[in-house]
């Protein structure tokens, strides 16, 4: 994960369009999703997080340029923040991942696929969790690698596993695929959205392989139904 910054982003976007680059998303070579994942509805689950019971010593950025404000929240087997979603585009270079399209881009992820390989963003869905530090321990929460996560956006649930980790001051970051799943512009120098992103990472799971977009979507349904009837 890169630290975003907003000039850079206007910059970096800026000098796509003088090149005539255009993203993904207005080339039409990705199409987003418009359906759901899973028979739990977004409604649902975003009723059960209305409130914030703030686990974390402190708060976080959004971005490098933001003040610090979303928490870190606890539920009964789950942690939540509402953020806005930067794209990762880390991990396995691919036709939209890579050096020329990505200004922030990584040939590693944190966590790795069986195999051993770097995780694959423009076809994995997977959430960036800060790296460890004084403000919160992701993994102390029951937080870590493949654990499955529901993101919300636009009423749309997208299953998602944690797959990479950032800077220990900023929170909100997604895979292109995941992005590109709830109708999210995917574009890592200039797509991602402002706001409006739940994230509720369920915890001590862990979808078996991490790189089966499939068993995330079968477990995670199963968690997220447990989560509304737990809280």
């Amino acid at each position: 994960m890169r630290i975003r910054t907003l000039t850079l982003a206007a910059a970096s976007g800026a000098a796509l369009l003088a090149a005539g680059v255009l993203p993904a998303s207005a080339s039409g070579a990705v199409v987003p999703k418009s359906a759901q994942e899973g028979s739990v509805s977004a409604a649902d689950l975003l009723a059960k997080v209305t409130s914030c019971s703030q686990i974390s010593n402190g708060k976080y950025q959004t971005d490098d340029e933001t003040s610090a404000t979303i928490p870190v929240c606890g539920k009964n087997g789950a942690v939540f923040w509402k953020a806005d979603m930067d794209i990762d585009c880390d991990g396995q270079r691919t036709t939209n991942c890579n050096e020329d399209r990505d200004p922030w881009y990584q040939d590693d992820t944190a966590f790795h696929q069986s195999d051993g390989s770097p995780l694959r963003a423009e076809s994995l869905p997977y959430v960036v969790v800060p790296s460890s530090s004084g403000i919160w321990n992701y993994s102390s929460a029951g937080i870590k690698g493949g654990g499955v996560v529901a993101v919300i956006y636009d009423n749309k649930v997208e299953y998602a596993v944690v797959g990479d980790t950032g800077p220990t001051n900023i929170i909100g970051e997604a895979s292109y695929a995941t992005a590109n799943a709830l109708g999210i512009d995917p574009d890592p120098a200039t797509g991602g959205a402002d706001s409006g992103v739940t994230y509720i990472l369920f915890k001590n799971s862990k979808a078996s392989p991490i790189e089966s977009h499939s068993a995330a979507v079968s477990l995670g349904n199963q968690l997220a139904e447990q989560f509304l009837a737990g809280n």
